[in-house]
């Protein structure tokens, strides 16, 4: 949003520096009225330094502020409100979403340096769980967005596939698993038999001990256990692509807790030798300020996560050079994460500054955690088809002619399902209900969808040809909301980075969609003689729709 960045230079010129550009950029507000213009800025701040009021300040500032498309300055208030020229504006905007198409909005930000995006991680041998969604669809959106602004994002998927949960499912597999049964449904029938391993070791503690020496087995290379096991993570794994595949989302690696078992005692030694690590009643530890001390080794010589996670961080620095790397991890981890930071900054890494924890909230069920329904799990893959049936019938009460019905169903449904956990901040708690997060109207990605479809089908009824700009400048005064927001579009992402926040896309898609809905309702868009004009305002809206929802995981149907 050129205007605003012009806006904050002529301030910070004016203020000689007392203000710097950035934090003048970031005061510079929307006026919530129409009248009190596109942008303010507010003087108090400056009131101290010139030892005047705020009026007097924003008076005097507001006479010497001029740029080719501001339409006048005021000052109202203590605040410098700048009004655009509407119909240059409007013509600017337009004209650029029309020449990018979906690389508006593209930044360099990144300058195609590397940032490594950890998230999704189930547990193999368990049902991916509603929780795992949350991580799965965050980490999603902001390697979208994070590509978008010009970074080169490599998507780990650190697989829960090692501890001595194997143990009790090689033995259980032993004693009561048919491989027939596990082939047909690997999740249910691995799950099944850990569970039956509990209630069994509940009336048989013995049970606990074969466990613990099937793991030592695993953990010493015994070729039959490692055999088992990995059948366990391949099957798991295919489970898990199916749905990773109806979601739409790709990993660059699959390596997880298990690939970094070699790589522990490296790190070991390494601490050993920087003289970090320190005994305490028999175990080794990391002391750390401000924090509690970080466990390495336990007294019976075993590593634990946060060695694992440390030698996760070496190695995906020494493989990928990484800028930045996250975590997206839910918020009950936060404090293992600070302990991994400080710990390699102790060992002396400095690209640990690079690395953050995007922490994210739960998935509640009338106020509860969802985990249990009627005392089964709640499976995403039955949520997914839930969601997809109940999208087809909607379309089918809708719009029972629509040809491709099982295609659009499903990106609405699995639209629906994305949107609904994407339009909060993440470090909120969420709600679940299908019912609601498929509805066509309120604040839903199918609500979204269905503008994209009516801009969509404006444009073919229209039959509206893309033209160079002819230096038309209409605009129906309507539009100027629409078009106000399209020009925030860019703003939004680098924001939605900047904060590893992709609520602030899907807010901003709501709010064109309720701009451009308010439009339809009372502009004959098809009218002569300005049609074309209106038209390429609906493409520009098209266009920013898609791509919208393209950074958040979710396909943008043509018709609805």
């Amino acid at each position: 949003m050129i205007f605003k960045q012009v806006f904050a230079e002529q301030v910070t010129k004016l203020v000689e520096g007392i203000i710097p550009y950035e934090t003048v950029l970031k005061m510079i507000e929307k006026p919530k009225y129409e009248s009190h213009g596109d942008f303010a800025f507010p003087c108090f701040e400056l009131a101290k330094h010139y030892a005047k009021s705020p009026s007097l300040i924003s008076a005097e500032l507001a006479g010497k502020i001029d740029a080719p498309l501001f339409e006048k300055v005021e000052s109202v208030g203590g605040y410098i409100n700048v009004f655009l020229q509407k119909e240059k504006v409007a013509s600017q905007t337009i004209q650029s979403i029309l020449e990018k198409k979906n690389h508006y909005g593209d930044e360099m930000i990144g300058n195609n340096k590397t940032i490594t995006i950890d998230f999704s991680s189930p547990n193999i041998a368990k049902p991916f769980s509603m929780g795992h969604l949350r991580s799965t669809v965050i980490g999603n959106a902001l390697s979208l967005i994070a590509e978008k602004s010009g970074y080169q994002v490599i998507r780990l998927n650190h697989l829960g596939d090692w501890g001595t949960q194997f143990g009790k499912l090689i033995v259980a597999y032993t004693k009561w698993g048919i491989e027939e049964e596990v082939r047909k449904s690997p999740i249910k029938e691995l799950l099944a038999l850990y569970v039956k391993f509990h209630q069994e070791a509940e009336k048989d503690p013995s049970l606990n001990d074969l466990g613990r020496a099937a793991f030592k087995k695993l953990e010493h290379g015994d070729e039959e256990t490692i055999q088992l096991w990995r059948w366990f993570r391949d099957e798991s794994l295919k489970e898990f692509m199916k749905i990773y595949n109806q979601l739409g989302i790709s990993f660059d690696s699959f390596d997880g807790e298990a690939f970094y078992n070699e790589k522990m005692e490296k790190v070991v030694k390494q601490l050993s030798a920087k003289g970090l690590l320190v005994e305490s009643q028999g175990a080794y530890v990391v002391e750390l300020e401000g924090f509690p001390p970080s466990l390495i080794k336990k007294s019976d010589g075993t590593t634990l996560y946060a060695t694992r996670d440390l030698a996760a961080a070496i190695y995906r620095q020494e493989t990928y050079q990484f800028t930045k790397s996250l975590y997206v991890v839910g918020y009950e981890q936060t404090l293992h994460f600070k302990q991994l930071f400080a710990v390699l900054e102790k060992m002396g890494y400095y690209w640990q500054k690079g690395m953050a924890h995007i922490p994210f909230g739960m998935i509640l069920k009338e106020g509860k955690k969802m985990s249990t329904r009627k005392g089964k799990l709640v499976l995403l893959e039955e949520v997914i088809e839930e969601a997809i049936q109940l999208a087809l019938r909607n379309i089918e009460e809708k719009n029972p002619n629509l040809s491709n019905k099982e295609e659009v169903a499903k990106q609405v449904g699995v639209g629906a399902i994305i949107f609904h956990d994407l339009k909060n901040f993440r470090l909120h708690d969420i709600e679940f209900s299908l019912e609601d997060m498929l509805r066509f109207e309120g604040e839903t990605g199918p609500y979204v969808q269905y503008t994209h479809a009516r801009a969509a089908s404006l444009l073919r009824k229209g039959k509206y040809v893309e033209q160079s700009n002819d230096g038309s400048t209409f605009i129906d005064p309507e539009a100027w909301p629409i078009i106000k927001l399209l020009m925030d579009f860019p703003q939004t992402i680098t924001r939605a980075l900047d904060d590893y926040d992709p609520s602030q896309i899907a807010k901003i898609l709501l709010d064109i969609s309720k701009s451009f809905n308010k439009y339809y309702a009372v502009v004959k868009i098809l009218d002569e003689p300005h049609k074309q004009a209106r038209l390429s305002l609906v493409y520009a809206v098209n266009i920013v729709l898609k791509e919208g929802l393209r950074l958040l995981g979710i396909k943008a149907p043509e018709e609805m």
